[in-house]
């Protein structure tokens, strides 16, 4: 499945932001860890000298669910990120999952903690997020894409959502939560 999304560093209070966003449908909080994997014999599940992940193989427990990702980063000119092609799977016994990826030699790269508000509004997702040692985080998320749908296009229009919000952020982040979490300075 193809995922279009940006990612934003969120620079006003968490009360304030989940004000603004009370006009949406809210579809709840939910807790989720994501715990990422690399691979130490396959250079495409390693991130690389810059931290930067190409792919990625992800457990999440969100709530009472989990879930089985990999996803695999698709990059336009200059090496920015793009999108990503996501193929996802519930699993019904995390622990039997843990267990089979330490039989095939994955090892922990990074946990990503988070608690996340959920809104509906049109064909938008839209994901508050409050990360366990990194901070607040928007995330705009298009539904309802087509594989012929034009990346930059949709990109676009989920840049004008994010703006049309008038909540202080950062630029668009080129790099997902895990990369920003590996490039974290100790003491931050």
């Amino acid at each position: 499945m193809q995922e279009i999304e940006i990612l934003v560093q969120v620079f006003e209070s968490k009360n304030k932001v989940l004000k603004k966003l009370k006009q949406f449908d809210f579809l709840g909080a939910k807790k989720v860890l994501d715990v990422y994997y690399y691979d130490p014999l396959r250079a495409e599940l390693k991130p690389d000298h810059a931290n930067k992940l190409r792919a990625c193989f992800r457990l999440r427990q969100e709530d009472k669910h989990c879930y089985m990702t990999f996803k695999k980063d698709v990059f336009g000119k200059n090496d920015k990120w793009s999108h990503s092609e996501e193929h996802e799977i519930e699993i019904s016994d995390l622990r039997i999952a843990e267990n089979i990826i330490e039989h095939l030699g994955l090892k922990t790269l990074v946990e990503i903690d988070n608690l996340k508000h959920v809104y509906q509004f049109k064909n938008f997702e839209v994901v508050l997020e409050e990360v366990k040692n990194l901070g607040l985080f928007l995330e705009v998320e298009a539904r309802g894409i087509k594989n012929t749908d034009n990346v930059k296009d949709v990109k676009e229009k989920i840049w004008q959502f994010i703006k049309s919000l008038e909540i202080k952020t950062s630029a668009k982040l080129n790099a997902g939560k895990p990369e920003i979490m590996l490039n974290k300075v100790p003491g931050e």
